[in-house]
């Protein structure tokens, strides 16, 4: 099928269109919302099967940082191309995709440079756009931001759960691990046991890391991290975390991830850094106001951080995800329609869930 021609075979009437809207504090509604459009010759529609709820939405749900009262909610999702403009030619009606939590261009030097998220034309999902958790999204550059779900994962519950986690969790757990050099045989300390801590996990384990180290409060998701990989757990409320990390690792880890976000996990992995270590912060550093520099200059420590890439490594994470040797849908521990999401943001609010899938629509 010609690009154009999912354009001209369009048949769909959408008497309704539903999706979560923030209302305020703690206020999460599900409302009908305007039906998408294609506005630029680049763009798709996709109809979304899957949506998360993520860790990060619970900072404005908490109150903790700015949003306003009408905005569309949810950066992750996978579904079906429902139509294509113009311009688009490697999806096409009735292919299945997923979508990073940001769209880009493809075009310019920060896309060919592999930081999608810093591309000139970057956005956003959620806000004023339409937000993943919706029955419809328009997809801006839909060529250079989708990815395809293979047939075996899409038709697969669990593996279509795994490619929804690749959008956001998989991928930024992943990313960390890329930017705190983890290698093969390496020592590697998580700091957080939410969805992206264990993701973390699991992608420092596919790394070939030998020893790691899960940092967090909660029996559960700990346990969950030694199903993941983690040869070693630690309980982040111990006043001593710090020096105990530093000698089970006999000096500090190699490897640091901090996957929460804020000023005490940001000190703590700077902390337990070995010297001439490496820390990667991919947790949302809100309330971050400093960091030890001295520390970091006297023992070669290295710190970088930033939003994943996430388009940067879908691909790869979904060959390994199709292959059955990648599997981070344990990370889901609530399932809800979509007309029942403010339940699952309160879920994960008291922190009865770790992470919720919505389901949208069929396949």
């Amino acid at each position: 099928m010609a690009a154009g021609s999912g354009r001209r075979s369009r048949q769909r009437t959408r008497a309704r269109v539903r999706a979560t809207v923030f209302h305020g504090k703690g206020d999460m509604r599900v409302e009908t919302v305007p039906d998408p459009a294609l506005a630029a010759p680049a763009d798709a529609i996709v109809r979304v099967v899957n949506a998360a709820i993520c860790g990060s939405d619970l900072w404005w749900y908490r109150g903790l940082s700015s949003a306003t009262p009408g905005q569309r909610t949810g950066h992750e999702f996978i579904g079906v191309i429902e139509e294509t403009g113009p311009d688009v030619s490697h999806y096409k009606r009735g292919d299945i995709v997923a979508a990073p939590f940001n769209w880009s261009d493809g075009t310019c030097t920060f896309c060919h440079e592999g930081v999608f998220n810093s591309c000139i034309h970057v956005g956003y999902w959620g806000g004023d756009n339409d937000g993943g958790q919706g029955q419809f999204v328009r997809v801006p550059f839909a060529d250079a931001t989708l990815s395809t779900i293979p047939d075996a994962i899409a038709h697969d519950a669990n593996k279509r759960t795994s490619a929804l986690a690749l959008t956001d969790v998989m991928s930024t757990g992943h990313h960390g691990c890329v930017r705190a050099r983890v290698e093969r045989g390496g020592t590697v300390a998580v700091i957080g046991d939410g969805a992206v801590g264990l993701c973390a996990v699991l992608a420092a384990k596919r790394l070939g890391a030998e020893h790691i180290i899960a940092i967090g409060h909660h029996p559960s998701r700990l346990a969950q991290a030694r199903a993941f990989g983690a040869t070693e757990v630690v309980d982040s409320k111990d006043p001593d975390v710090a020096a105990k990390v530093i000698e089970m690792t006999k000096g500090g880890a190699h490897s640091v991830v901090e996957a929460v976000g804020g000023q005490g996990p940001l000190d703590l992995a700077i902390q337990i850094a070995r010297p001439g270590g490496f820390v990667s912060y991919v947790g949302i550093p809100i309330g971050t106001q400093n960091f030890d520099a001295r520390r970091l200059f006297s023992h070669n420590i290295t710190i970088g951080g930033a939003v994943a890439p996430a388009h940067a490594y879908i691909d790869e994470l979904m060959r390994d995800v199709a292959a059955g040797t990648l599997d981070p849908s344990s990370v889901f521990t609530l399932r809800l329609p979509l007309e029942d999401a403010p339940k699952g943001y309160a879920a994960m609010d008291d922190r009865s869930a770790i992470k919720v899938v919505l389901d949208v629509s069929p396949l």
